[in-house]
């Protein structure tokens, strides 16, 4: 199953490790989990790229339309990782693994991975490195990637963009391979 993942996040530099703010996860299926973290960062740390352009959208009334709770759920990062993993799943050594896909998603994977520890806690069966479609659209002859139409900045609706690229870029892969035969 794979499942595509962004997150929102401040980072002050190396002498502090990147704290998250929000989380999106949509699975292949079209499940999909959010949360904003109710610890762990603090707005007077974020820089003012963040304040202008991810903090509004946690209390935006837009909410209604983008996540089907209604509101901005807030999770304490213990309880985002209690979800998590009823979301994706603990794999042990059966079944199919999940293959986890960003966009830049280098930070992403990063903080995603902390909320656990470290990447040696991921779960048992759980990949340690994120797949990235812009590399994939780059190894693909880097096509032009479908504009975001959704609010940009909310881990959901990234997630949602990031898989709607991956799909795009799945049928262009496609395409090619009928044509070269």
């Amino acid at each position: 199953m794979r499942y595509f993942l962004d997150t929102e996040f401040s980072e002050r530099g190396h002498e502090h490790p990147i704290e998250l703010i929000s989380i999106g996860i949509v699975a292949e299926d079209e499940r999909e989990f959010y949360a904003v973290a109710s610890d762990g960062w603090s707005e007077e740390h974020c820089n003012d790229w963040v304040k202008a352009n991810v903090l509004p959208q946690l209390a935006d009334p837009r909410w209604r339309r983008i996540c089907s709770t209604g509101s901005a759920p807030r999770f304490s990062r213990t309880e985002i990782v209690e979800h998590a993993l009823k979301f994706i799943g603990d794999f042990g050594e059966v079944g199919d693994k999940p293959e986890f896909w960003g966009y830049f998603c280098d930070y992403d994977w990063v903080v995603f991975c902390q909320l656990f520890g470290t990447m040696m806690n991921l779960p048992k069966g759980w990949p340690m490195y994120c797949n990235d479609v812009k590399q994939l659209c780059v190894a693909l002859g880097d096509p032009r990637l479908p504009e975001q139409t959704a609010c940009e900045h909310n881990a959901l609706t990234d997630a949602r963009h990031i898989r709607a690229m991956y799909k795009f870029l799945e049928f262009t892969a496609a395409q090619r391979l009928v044509s070269f035969r």
